[in-house]
C-alpha cells in the first residue's frame, strides 16, 4: 500500500470518527435542551448575555482590576520599604517621633514601633484576594526583613509588621490605596443592567409565545372533536396569520359538514318516503314466502340506510363534556352480558374525561358488538393516565388475519373467510367506531389478543 494510499484511509476513519462524535454531541445535545419554545427562545437571548458579560468581567478583571492592583500594591510597598530605610538610617529616639510624623506627614502610613517579639503566625490566605498576593509579592521584592501581612482583619487598614534587628515596625496603610477600590461598582451596573433586561426580555417573549400556545391549544381542541371557543389572532403578524388560517380551516370544515348532514338529511328523507310506501304496498299483499322475503329484504335495507347516514353524519351536535368512562365501561360490559356473552370490565386512573359521551359510547359498543357477535368470552379494559385514555376489548373468537385488519375498516367491506367484522349487519361497524375516534384526535387498531382472538384498542388524547 502506498503511503498516500494510508493517508487517504487515516483521513476517512478521521472523518468517520469525527461524525460519529459530532452524531454523539448532537444527540446528548438535543437530550439537554429544554423542548418547549419560550424555554429555548429565552435560551438564544440569555446564553449570549452571559457568554458576553463573562468575556467583559474577564477582561476586566484581567485588564484593569489586577493591572490597577498590583500598581498601586508596588506603589504601596514602595512607601513601606522607605519607612523600613529611614527607621534604620535616622537616630534612635525614645519614642521615634520623627519616623512617625515622616511617614504620615509624606506617605500617609502610621508607624508603631513594637517591642522585638516573634512575629504572629501567617493566618490563612483568602482565596479570591488579589491584593494579598500582589501585596506580598511586592513588599517581598523589596523589603529584606521577615514581613507579616493582613489585609482581612480590618476592612479599611491593611496591617503590615515588619520585623528588625532591635524592633518590629508595625505600618498601617489605607486599604483604598494598596487597590482600585471601585471595580465593584462596574460590576454592579453591569449586573443590574442584564438583569433588567432579562426582564424586559422575559416578559417580551412570554408575551408573543402566548399566542402561538394558544393557537395550539385550539387547534388540538379541535382536533379532539371539541368547541374552540374566545379564539382569537392576536401577537406578532405570522402568528395571526396562521391563527387566522387555522379559523378558515375550521369553518370550511365546518361548513362542509353542515352541508353534507343537510345533504344527507334530504336524501333519508327521500328514501325514507320510498321504504315507507314498500312497506304499506306489501302490507296489502296476501301473506306467502315471497312477501315474507320482500319484507325481510325492506327492513335490511332500512337499517342500513340507517347506518349509513349515522356514519356519513358522525353527530357533529353533541358538545363534549366530562364523562364517567368506567361507568360507560360497566354499561357496556352489561349490555354484552344480556346478548349471551361472558363479559368482564375493569379501569385504571381518573374515570372523568371530557370527550363525546354518546359518540363514544357507540365507538365502543361497536368494538364491543363486533367481539360480542363472534365470541363467547370478552373482555373491556379501559387505562387513563396523563395523556391518553385507552380502552381495549379482547375476545377469545376466531380473529382477524394480520393482513386483512386494515382492510376491515373500509366502509362495507366484508370477510369471507374466518371473521367478518359485520357479516349479519351493514359491514360499517368497525368503520363507524374509527371515525368517531379520529374525531376525538385517536384512533383504533386491532391486535392478537391474549385470550386467543381478536384485541381491538381504541386510544385517545385527553
Amino acid at each position: 500500500m502506498s503511503t498516500t494510499d494510508t493517508g487517504l484511509g487515516a483521513l476517512r476513519s478521521l472523518g468517520v470518527r469525527l461524525g460519529e462524535a459530532n452524531a454523539k454531541f448532537s444527540a446528548w445535545l438535543n437530550r439537554v435542551m429544554p423542548k418547549g419554545l419560550y424555554p429555548r427562545s429565552l435560551l438564544i437571548i440569555v446564553t449570549p448575555m452571559v457568554i458576553l458579560q463573562s468575556v467583559v468581567a474577564f477582561v476586566f478583571m484581567e485588564r484593569h482590576y489586577n493591572t490597577v492592583t498590583r500598581r498601586l500594591s508596588a506603589s504601596v510597598s514602595q512607601d513601606i520599604s522607605a519607612v523600613v530605610a529611614l527607621y534604620k538610617v535616622l537616630p534612635p529616639d525614645k519614642d521615634h517621633a520623627i519616623l512617625r510624623r515622616i511617614a504620615w506627614r509624606n506617605l500617609l502610613l502610621n508607624v508603631e514601633v513594637l517591642p522585638p517579639d516573634p512575629l504572629p503566625p501567617q493566618g490563612p490566605k483568602p482565596f479570591f484576594s488579589i491584593l494579598d498576593s500582589a501585596l506580598s509579592r511586592e513588599i517581598g521584592k523589596r523589603v529584606s526583613q521577615p514581613f507579616w501581612i493582613d489585609t482581612v482583619g480590618r476592612s479599611d487598614l491593611i496591617d503590615v509588621r515588619i520585623q528588625m534587628d532591635d524592633a518590629v515596625l508595625r505600618i498601617f496603610a489605607p486599604r483604598s490605596a494598596a487597590y482600585a477600590s471601585n471595580s465593584h461598582i462596574f460590576l454592579l451596573w453591569m449586573v443590574g443592567t442584564s438583569l433588567v433586561l432579562l426582564t424586559v426580555a422575559i416578559l417580551f417573549l412570554r408575551n408573543q409565545i402566548r399566542p402561538i400556545e394558544n393557537l395550539a391549544d385550539a387547534a388540538e381542541a379541535f382536533g379532539k372533536g371539541r368547541d374552540v371557543e374566545n379564539f382569537r389572532p392576536w401577537g406578532a403578524r405570522e402568528v395571526r396569520r396562521a391563527a387566522i388560517a387555522f379559523l378558515e380551516m375550521k369553518r370550511r370544515i365546518e361548513r362542509q359538514i353542515e352541508q353534507r348532514t343537510t345533504m344527507l338529511a334530504g336524501v333519508s328523507h327521500d328514501m325514507r318516503t320510498i321504504l315507507t310506501r314498500f312497506k304499506l304496498e306489501l302490507a296489502f299483499l296476501p301473506e306467502g314466502p315471497e312477501v315474507e322475503a320482500l319484507k325481510k329484504d325492506v327492513d335490511e335495507l332500512q337499517g342500513m340506510l340507517e347506518a349509513y347516514l349515522a356514519f356519513a353524519r358522525g353527530d357533529p351536535g353533541e358538545q363534549a363534556q366530562l364523562t364517567d368512562m368506567s361507568q360507560l365501561i360497566e354499561d357496556l360490559r352489561l349490555n354484552a352480558e344480556r346478548d349471551g356473552a361472558v363479559a368482564r370490565a375493569s379501569f385504571m386512573g381518573p374515570p372523568l374525561v371530557e370527550v363525546k359521551a354518546e359518540q363514544l359510547k357507540r365507538c365502543i359498543g361497536n368494538l364491543v358488538g363486533n367481539a360480542v357477535r363472534y365470541a363467547k368470552t370478552l373482555e373491556i379494559t379501559g387505562t387513563r393516565d396523563a395523556r391518553y385514555l385507552i380502552v381495549s376489548i379482547d375476545d377469545d373468537g376466531p380473529g382477524i388475519p394480520e393482513e386483512k385488519r386494515e382492510e376491515v375498516f373500509r366502509p362495507f367491506l366484508r370477510l369471507d373467510d374466518a371473521r367478518n367484522q359485520d357479516a349479519s349487519g351493514t359491514g360499517l361497524g368497525l368503520s363507524i367506531a374509527r371515525d368517531i375516534a379520529r374525531a376525538h384526535g385517536g384512533d383504533v387498531v386491532l391486535a392478537d389478543s391474549p385470550m386467543g382472538g381478536l384485541r381491538a384498542t381504541l386510544r385517545l388524547p385527553v
